[in-house]
């Protein structure tokens, strides 16, 4: 029984930092009338979206070689 709760409680720790990210940029990649975007447009609204999520842990914006990799990795993902 110790064994299960274990597992269920590492799981529940191991899915919390997908969650907290929130929604990809890629889905918010929508036009006003909800549309998906396409095109230059859909890749502008991604790296308005990953720069906006470039934050530290403390909170602070991401900047130098930080922002780089970090920009790199958001739009790799989408």
């Amino acid at each position: 029984m110790k064994a299960v709760f274990l597992a269920l409680v590492l799981s529940i720790f191991a899915f919390a930092p997908a969650a907290a990210q929130g929604p990809s940029c890629a889905s918010q990649a929508m036009s006003k009338d909800g549309k998906a975007l396409a095109g230059a447009a859909r890749t502008s609204a991604i790296r308005k979206c990953c720069a906006t999520r470039a934050v530290s842990s403390e909170g602070k914006k991401l900047s130098g070689a930080a922002k780089t990799s970090f920009m790199k990795k958001c739009e790799a993902e989408t």
